[in-house]
Formats: structure tokens, C-alpha cells, sequence
């Protein structure tokens, strides 16, 4: 068989593997042709490709294109905007956009179509923060003005992660029909199974050297397995498998801020949310408790024995970005911890779990049944707990379960943005309960205070000392020192196989895994064998 300018050698079992694959996916999947990838990198959305509904907001929107974008060192760089200014009050936007852009199908993109997209994105309420947004307005083709309720530093995210779509065309259907403006327009997609794209011939940036790629959705295991029979040209693997590198590929461990951690419903219980879910938790609702977790667990270990190396500690949602504050983190201290418990009245019962006013210290450590990297995470934290008299027990669940539990017990779950809305969305008052924000129903006037300060400030970087006191003014915070809403456990990375053949250029640090990260530089991605 020959393979992308290889020849692949296959021993009986692959044979009938790869034979397992060709029944299984569609023959356009792996059909060879020169100019073909095929990828096996990540899950489809579930509400499909709509920016209006949140697709892009973690990775590169593919079939459309944004106000702005970041280049591998996350320096902002010009995509439809060619000049964006913000007015003296910090509440309009004037935006002139490049006048060679078209959608796919053709048709110019002019300003009244920005001005569409952020007023329809407003206006369906989806994960895109613009709850500040008034109103857009096209002054001419090439020309926008952006009026904010107050001012919010935040808002610029969505000129990064905001596709902009048609006003002409829009409507319902798009999510699994998208026209846009960016480097690759969709052929078919079949969901639960694969999408195919093709090159746009309209797209205004640099033109990729594929002209057709093949997305596969499939589990952990069958991707890897694709991978080994040689019917896939790129495949990303959870860590527990990172070293299994099959022969023919390359292992392409890249950094990024995609962080797993604890969240811990803050308040006793007793409430509801609106939708009748319960709120609130008896035992993490006790700050001694979510301090004693945080300076109880070795990070270390949890990089080496969950990651398998590839990953390192993590303190806080934004570790190592500007706007992260290092002091608010709390060293690995195991008897600091059970000192804090003791102070707190939690003490052991005969065997070896903590109880305090007839409450047992033991809550279930839920996780998504189908990621097995937040399982191995949830078995070993609940090890390492044990010594502390803290019972922890991993339940792996569906996305449907966690969103009715996630306010009343703990969740592994995953976050990792390159801006600091993020920790907005994670902690602000205002988001307790909204989707899966603020799942914990953290609440602090202190912190409000300083993300508010934050938001108005008069630049992004005139905004960094105020996210750094959220999580720690020296008095109090969102951190582990202060009201440890969360304990952060560690920050990925995210390993992928690629074909010897593939050159992936310079990644970014990458943000969480949603919308398929690695293809942000896709315009640098080349096939080097003959």
C-alpha cells in the first residue's frame, strides 16, 4: 500500500483494521489524493457551525472570518479589520474592515455585515459575552461604529472569536450550512461520523496548501487506531496514551492554558436554580474544606501519573498569562492542610474520614464519562484526599447529568482562554448559574469590586493589576489563599500524532480544546515527502 508518498508496511491485525475502518467510515474519508488531510482531532459542536451560537470562541472559526486575529505568539494581528479605535468614554468602537473580503458563495462583505453579526450574536444570547453591546451601526461599506452600554475591556474578545456571517443569507439552517468569509467552506457533513471541507476560492488571507480536508469524529481509541492503520493524517490523544507514538508519525506535544480543575459549590444547601436544580453542598461550602484540598494535592503527581508528563501544575485559571497573580497560589502542604481542617472542627472518625456536626466529608467527584484524561484525574485526586480524611468518590457521568449537578457537587471541569473574560465568567456574581459559568454560585463583593475596576479600565493592560487583585489583594480573592472557589489542578498539554510527512509550522499556546485549536495556523501546514 502506498500512503502519502510512503510506503506502509501492515501486519495481518492491521490489515484487518484498516479493512474495520473502510466499513466503517465513508469511502471519501480516506480516499488519497495529494491534497488531502485527514483528521481525527476533537468532537463536532453540538449546535453546529453558527459563530452566532458560540462556534470558534475557544479556536479558529474555519468558515468564517474575524475582526482580529492572533499569531503564534498571540500578538494581535489584522484579519477583516485593517483599523479599530476606541473613543475617549471607552463605550464606541469604530471599525474600518478590508474591502476585498467575500463569503464563499461570492458575495461582498461590507460593514453592514459586521454590524448584522454582532447585532443578531446580541440578540441570541448565545456563549459570547455581549451583554454590554447597544448597538452596530454601518456609517458605509467599509465603516462600522460599535456602541457599548458601559465600558467592558473584555468586549475586544469578540473581535477575535466572533465569525462574522451574511446578513442577506442568514437564517435558520446556518449551523449546518455555513457561508462565511474564512479559508474553508463545507462540502458534506455527516453528524456523528465526518465533515468535509474544501478550500474557499474567495478567501481573502493566505491560501492553505489543502484544498479538501476530512474531520473525523470518533472516540479516543478508534481515532488512534485509525492512526496506527494508516487512515488518518493528524490525530490528537489524551496524555494517558501520548507515548504511543505509531510508526510513521511524529508526536507534537503542544503547550497550552486548556487548565482542569475542581469546582466546588460555595453555599450551604437549600436552594434551587430557576430550572429546579439544586444548589449548594454541605461540605465544600465550608472554606476549610476547599483549602485543605488545595494545599492538600500534589500537582506534581497528577502531571506524572494522570498526564503522563505532559502538562504541568496549575494554581489558578490563567497561570502565566498577564493578568494571573502567582501570589495567590498556596505551595503542596499536606499538613498545613489537615492543621486546617482540625482548626475547622472536622475531625476523623474511626475510619479515617472527617466529620463535623454529624457531616461526613465526602462528596462525589464527577467528571464526563467519555474523557478518559478527567478520569484519571478524578481517581488519582481522590487518592491522594484519603490521607487527608477527605472521601472524594470519581463518578464519571454524562454532559446531561453534570448540567443538573454541577451546582450542587463538585465537577471536574475544564476552562483555558486567551483573555481574561474567562475569569470573569468564572467568578463574577452576576454569571452564578449561567450555563455552565460560575457553576459553584461563587459570590464575593471584593472580587466583583476588582473585576468591575477591571472591565473599565482604559486598556487591556491598564486592566491586568485588577484581575491580579481578584485572585488575591492580600486580604482576600478568588484564589486558593482566599476563598478558593476552585482548586486548579494542572494545564494540558495537547498532544497530537502527525504524519512524518506534515509540517505543522508554529502552533499557538493553545486555549481549551473545543473548535479545534491546532488548525489556528493552518496557512503554515505543508506536505514534505514527494
Amino acid at each position: 500500500m502506498r500512503y502519502r508518498g510512503r510506503s506502509m508496511q501492515f501486519s495481518n491485525a492491521a490489515r484487518l483494521l484498516a479493512a474495520a475502518c473502510l466499513v466503517a467510515w465513508p469511502s471519501a474519508a480516506i480516499a488519497e489524493t495529494p491534497d488531502r488531510l485527514v483528521l481525527a482531532i476533537g468532537g463536532e459542536p453540538s449546535e453546529g457551525y453558527d459563530p452566532l451560537l458560540g462556534w470558534g470562541r475557544y479556536g479558529h472559526p474555519l468558515f468564517q472570518s474575524t475582526l482580529l486575529s492572533r499569531n503564534n505568539a498571540l500578538e494581535t494581528v489584522p484579519d477583516l479589520a485593517t483599523d479599530w479605535s476606541l473613543s475617549e468614554d471607552r463605550l464606541i468602537w469604530t471599525i474600518r474592515i478590508r474591502p476585498d473580503a467575500r463569503f464563499s458563495d461570492g458575495t461582498p462583505l461590507t460593514a453592514a455585515d459586521v454590524a448584522f453579526t454582532f447585532t443578531e450574536a446580541a440578540r441570541a444570547g448565545g456563549a459570547l459575552d455581549l451583554s454590554v453591546f447597544v448597538s452596530a451601526e454601518a456609517l458605509d461599506d467599509e465603516t462600522l461604529t460599535i456602541t457599548l452600554s458601559r465600558p467592558w475591556i473584555t468586549f475586544t474578545e469578540s473581535f477575535y472569536t466572533l465569525g462574522i456571517v451574511p446578513a442577506a443569507s442568514y437564517g435558520p439552517g446556518y449551523a449546518r450550512n455555513p457561508v462565511g468569509s474564512g479559508p474553508y467552506r463545507l462540502v458534506s457533513w455527516s453528524e456523528g461520523e465526518q465533515l468535509i471541507v474544501s478550500r474557499n476560492p474567495h478567501y481573502h488571507g493566505t491560501t492553505p496548501a489543502f484544498e479538501t480536508l476530512v474531520f473525523l469524529f470518533t472516540d479516543e481509541s478508534t481515532s488512534l487506531a485509525a492512526a496506527r492503520a494508516g487512515q488518518v493524517d493528524l490525530v490528537a490523544v489524551p496524555a494517558a496514551l501520548a507515548d504511543a507514538v505509531p510508526t510513521g508519525f511524529t508526536r507534537h506535544a503542544v503547550p497550552s492554558v486548556d487548565n482542569r480543575g475542581i469546582t466546588f459549590p460555595m453555599q450551604p444547601p437549600g436552594e434551587t436554580t430557576a430550572e429546579g436544580a439544586p444548589v449548594g453542598n454541605p461540605v465544600t461550602s465550608d472554606r476549610a474544606i476547599r483549602q485543605a484540598i488545595n494545599l492538600g494535592v500534589d500537582r506534581d503527581i497528577l502531571v506524572d501519573i494522570a498526564l503522563g508528563g505532559n502538562g504541568r501544575p496549575a494554581q489558578g485559571p490563567a497561570d502565566g498569562l498577564p493578568w494571573s497573580n502567582p501570589d495567590a497560589a498556596l505551595p503542596f502542604d499536606p499538613e498545613a492542610a489537615i492543621a486546617r481542617l482540625d482548626e475547622a472542627g472536622w475531625i476523623p472518625a474511626s475510619d479515617g474520614i472527617r466529620m463535623r456536626e454529624g457531616v461526613r466529608a465526602e462528596f462525589p467527584l464527577n467528571y464526563p464519562s467519555s474523557d478518559s484524561t478527567r478520569q484519571m484525574l478524578a481517581l488519582t485526586v481522590a487518592e491522594l484526599l484519603l490521607p487527608l480524611g477527605i472521601e472524594a468518590t470519581p463518578r464519571g457521568i454524562s454532559w446531561d447529568q453534570i448540567t443538573r449537578i454541577m451546582h450542587a457537587e463538585p465537577v471536574l471541569f475544564g476552562w483555558g482562554s486567551h483573555s481574561p473574560l474567562e475569569i470573569y465568567s468564572l467568578y463574577a456574581s452576576a454569571w452564578a448559574g449561567v450555563e455552565y459559568f460560575n457553576a459553584g454560585h461563587f459570590r464575593s463583593e471584593d472580587v466583583d469590586a476588582h473585576l468591575d475596576a477591571a472591565q473599565a479600565a482604559e486598556s487591556l493592560e491598564a486592566s491586568y493589576p485588577h484581575w491580579q487583585a481578584a485572585e488575591w489583594d492580600g486580604e482576600t480573592g478568588f484564589g486558593p489563599r482566599g476563598e478558593a472557589g476552585w482548586a486548579w489542578l494542572v494545564n494540558l498539554d495537547h498532544v497530537y500524532f502527525a504524519d512524518a510527512c506534515l509540517d505543522l509550522g508554529t502552533p499557538q499556546i493553545e486555549p481549551h480544546g473545543h473548535g479545534w485549536p491546532i488548525t489556528a495556523n493552518l496557512a503554515q501546514w505543508r506536505w514534505t515527502c514527494d
